[in-house]
């Protein structure tokens, strides 16, 4: 006979694992902690680093080391005074050309080159690419400043240069950009919760999920088996505490309403975990999958943010049902202090605003649908003015840098390609051919300054600065013009085409990376939803919301923000979260209603899980949003257009698809919706 089990043999036990669990999370955090700030060690912000190796860029840069078997990348020193240079200033460059030599990683004696009007001249710095350029770039800087004369302008520009720049503006990411991502997630779970300990426990979770994180890019970039940018590095930072906050957010919400109903706090935290653990899951899955996606791109940059992201998500997944769980059982209802919730306490759900959105649903459902598909076509009509061909370099800041000032220097006083030639790399055979065939327009000179192994190799200075539009159209114009010469197998590379071919294997991923994603993610729906004309609906109206915020970003990058352009990719990027994240509470919603329809009626459960989510939902979507919105805070022009395009489109999905036009659509078209299950055939 078994012997009785008491209740005091149970409870313990509970409170031993709970304990355990978040004692084996806060270790794991203390010293996965510690690689966040590590991360900055193993980005690599060198754009030639990204392209694949059938770029003709990088087959050239392959090619170069026939003729110098150190890879380098050009800084370039400027100096200027309006009225023209004196003789100490040409002394000055004299001895910082010689003492430049001496600097560690500057390979090669500079030769300073004087403009024709007098007013500028340059050092052409060779920087050896098997360091960090930007770190021999500070050193020079600094060393440049020792005995500058008085009213003399002295800058650092060139490809070295720019990496430098890019360094320092990622160089608080770990700091700043997580205080204010923090901050912001705190302040509106103290609005939506009433209570300063939920929190705290939410935020700790979303910490420790990224210093799991962390850990584990970390090693994966260190070892090369990935690639890590300061832009990867800062989407990982936001993109864990968002889907950190949002699960977060949508478990306390079930634990709430179990706290209602159950008296012991582990009987409601395993109800709450059980009805939420599907939704969570697949919603991780969806994100994870969709950013995985990106492993088919060309580039490396994007095939690093692929698995960087989904690191991201896993950690803030299992973070999500594994800490905050545990936490929330030993805390019970002191997590909501002093709102506590109690058993039988009705549920201010039904009489809030929610009630009433639910009612105006089910009264109008064809004309909210009908309105809120309109209102998006309005956004979706701005669409063409999207700019998003590529920008120059020197646009990639939106603060004034160094790199930046002295190419506008450059470009007032020399060829603006002076620093950064064009490299063709030819067979020798047909060097004078090559040669003649190099000298296309917006070519200032061109000559041979090399011949190796049967290789000839040339030096092109273009007219334009290297990161300009005009810069670009040479290349290709270069490229169409030596490939014609019968026999020499010409490549065009250097500075200007590695930019060009990054622009282009953006271009690509965009057309190839996006319908696959749309794949991936109608797959996911169909099979946690055991339907297929419900996933059609749910991606169609989150596409919709992707083109009408992607048009409204037009109209605000061209007119309100004053913006150059966009780079190939964001139009990439924006899908990949808009419609991953955006699916995201789609999926929060119809597992709800798909829940509740099975115990009562389609138009029922529609509007019960509409009430019952509609703010859990909403202030999940506030929290993303604004947790994107803190990518601004590093001025830099691509995640500046990110930080828009995700919080705007985030909050439009939010507010209007799954809280209008998901709902409408469900009721309207009833039971159907749930084609071709069971349930379909429902007459309830």
């Amino acid at each position: 006979m078994r012997p009785e089990r008491r209740p005091g043999m149970i409870v313990p036990m509970r409170w031993v694992l709970s304990t355990l669990l978040v004692l084996v999370w806060l270790g794991l955090g203390g010293l996965g902690g510690s690689y966040t700030g590590k991360l900055t060690d193993v980005v690599e912000n060198d754009n030639a680093a990204f392209l694949p190796d059938s770029a003709e860029a990088t087959e050239v840069l392959a090619l170069q080391r026939q003729f110098n078997e150190n890879e380098v990348v050009p800084a370039i020193v400027v100096i200027e005074r309006p009225g023209g240079l004196e003789p100490q200033d040409e002394r000055y460059l004299d001895a910082q050309a010689r003492a430049l030599t001496g600097v560690d990683g500057v390979v090669g004696p500079p030769v300073p080159d004087v403009s024709r009007d007098g007013e500028a001249a340059q050092l052409v710095v060779s920087i050896s690419g098997a360091g960090n350029p930007g770190d021999v770039v500070e050193q020079v800087r600094a060393d440049l400043e020792k005995g500058r004369p008085d009213g003399l302008t002295v800058l650092v520009a060139g490809p070295a240069a720019q990496i430098a720049d890019l360094v320092e503006a990622f160089g608080g990411i770990d700091g700043l950009l997580l205080l204010v991502a923090g901050g912001v997630v705190v302040l509106i779970l103290i609005v939506v919760y009433r209570s300063p300990v939920l929190p705290l426990v939410v935020v700790i979770s979303a910490v420790l999920a990224l210093g799991a994180a962390s850990m584990i890019v970390y090693f994966l970039a260190d070892s090369d088996t990935l690639t890590l940018n300061g832009q990867s590095q800062g989407i990982l930072f936001i993109l864990v505490f968002g889907a950190a906050t949002d699960y977060a957010l949508l478990l306390v919400s079930r634990f709430r309403e179990q706290l209602r109903e159950h008296d012991d706090r582990f009987v409601a935290i395993r109800s709450a975990w059980r009805g939420t653990v599907e939704p969570i899951a697949a919603s991780a899955g969806t994100v994870v999958l969709g950013v995985l996606c990106l492993l088919f791109s060309d580039l490396n940059s994007n095939q690093g943010l692929g698995p960087v992201a989904a690191i991201g998500i896993g950690a803030a997944l299992l973070a999500s049902l594994t800490f905050l769980p545990a936490a929330l059982a030993l805390l019970g209802r002191a997590a909501f202090w002093p709102f506590r919730p109690v058993p039988g306490s009705t549920r201010p759900e039904h009489d809030g605003l929610w009630g009433r959105i639910a009612a105006l649903v089910g009264r109008r459902p064809r004309l909210i649908w009908i309105v809120t598909t309109l209102v998006l076509l309005v956004g979706v009509a701005f669409l063409p003015q999207l700019k998003a061909s590529g920008t120059a370099q020197s646009d990639l800041f939106l603060t004034e840098v160094d790199s930046t000032a002295g190419q506008e220097v450059l470009s007032r006083h020399f060829a603006g390609g002076s620093g950064a030639p064009a490299v063709v790399v030819a067979n020798a055979g047909e060097a004078q051919r090559v040669l003649a065939a190099s000298e296309v327009e917006g070519v200032d000179r061109a000559a041979i300054v090399g011949e190796k192994d049967g290789h000839v190799l040339i030096q092109a200075i273009l007219a334009d600065p290297p990161d300009s539009e005009a810069a670009l159209s040479t290349v290709e114009r270069m490229r169409e013009s030596v490939r014609a010469v019968d026999g020499a197998d010409a490549k065009v590379g250097g500075a200007s085409a590695i930019q060009l071919d990054t622009q282009t294997a953006a271009a690509h991923d965009r057309t190839l990376i996006i319908p696959i994603v749309l794949v991936v993610i109608f797959a996911v729906l169909a099979l946690l939803l055991r339907a297929l004309l419900a996933p059609l609906l749910l991606i169609a109206t989150v596409v919709l919301s992707f083109a009408a915020t992607m048009g409204v970003s037009a109209l605000v990058f061209n007119h309100l923000l004053g913006f150059p352009g966009a780079d190939p990719a964001i139009p990439l990027f924006g899908f990949i979260f808009l419609v991953a994240l955006g699916i995201d509470y789609n999926i929060f919603l119809m597992t709800r209603v798909r829940e509740e329809s099975l115990v009562t009626d389609t138009r029922t459960g529609t509007l019960r899980g509409l009430t019952v989510t509609g703010g859990v939902i909403t202030s999940a979507g506030v929290v993303l949003a604004a947790t994107f919105a803190a990518l601004a805070v590093i001025p830099v022009l691509f995640l500046a257009q990110i930080a828009f395009i995700v919080a705007f489109g985030v909050l439009l999905d939010t507010i209007i698809v799954r809280s209008l036009l998901v709902p409408a659509l469900t009721v309207d078209i009833g039971p159907k919706i749930w084609w071709p299950a069971k349930l379909s055939r429902s007459r309830r």
